[in-house]
């Protein structure tokens, strides 16, 4: 497969995503929907009490929205479209059609992941451009108001912007490319969604806080994407330098897509 063959494949790809309305309206909602009113609920109690509720903005502002987007709705919606990316095919009846044709199933594999994240990427950059926007327009006005650890200014600074912004993207990436090697594999939306959700929201955390598993809790991928996170203080109990998480994100990822592309290669037509 040449480089332009896949760049249309991957287009026809982000082009059925888009058609979705369905998922496209809830993935919206999620990523962007939130944040709006997350700050502006934040901007209008402290408007109303600014003794009482601290300002919308600032470092814990940004703190906030950034978790937010890498940890809750931004994971919800990374599984949601890759779940719709890696059954879609299967689902709907199509993938026989499609192998007719003679295009390498390897091929019809490997373009969803690559489709599904730049999907989800352009729904990041707009919720996290708001974040920002937010973070310095809600940003605290009283010096007594500032709330930021030590080191840390009143708002974040363009490095560790730039530096969130990357650690959204690498997770949500590799979110939505374990998830659609999960829908590869079972070819059932429901399925992959209990799974990947059940997995990233439930068992994860409470193998977390199973302090009996030691060491072992370092090879979750959520705990390895936490450890990555620029923000101070945001990292988890469960600590591990940064090579390290890193080997476990690419572990998860790689075995993730060795099984979904396993499974499309095998699977009747």
């Amino acid at each position: 497969m040449n480089v332009a063959t896949a760049r249309r494949m991957i287009g026809a790809e982000v082009l059925k995503l888009r058609r979705n309305r369905g998922v496209m309206v809830f993935a919206i909602v999620l990523m962007v929907g939130i944040v709006v009113l997350y700050y502006g609920v934040g901007a209008l109690e402290h408007a109303s009490n600014p003794v009482r509720n601290r300002a919308a903005g600032g470092f814990p502002g940004f703190q906030d929205g950034v978790r937010a987007l890498g940890d809750f709705f931004g994971m919800l919606t990374a599984i949601l479209i890759g779940a719709e990316a890696g059954t879609a095919d299967r689902a709907s009846g199509v993938f026989r059609d499609l192998v007719v044709t003679g295009r390498s199933r390897l091929a019809l594999f490997a373009v969803r992941a690559p489709a599904a994240v730049l999907v989800w990427l352009v729904l990041a950059a707009v919720s996290f451009g708001l974040i920002v926007v937010a973070t310095f327009v809600f940003s605290p006005s009283a010096p007594g108001e500032v709330i930021a650890p030590v080191g840390v200014g009143a708002n974040p600074g363009l490095g560790l912007i730039v530096r969130s912004a990357g650690w959204v993207a690498l997770t949500g990436a590799a979110l939505v490319t374990c998830t659609v090697g999960v829908g590869a594999l079972t070819g059932s939306r429901a399925l992959t969604l209990t799974a990947a959700i059940g997995w990233e929201a439930i068992a994860s955390n409470l193998l977390l806080n199973a302090g009996f598993l030691g060491s072992a809790r370092r090879g979750l991928l959520g705990v390895a994407l936490d450890n990555l996170i620029p923000i101070p203080g945001s990292r988890p109990n469960v600590t591990m330098a940064d090579g390290l998480a890193l080997v476990v994100v690419a572990a998860w990822v790689a075995v993730a897509v060795a099984v979904g592309a396993w499974r499309t290669q095998t699977v009747d037509a």
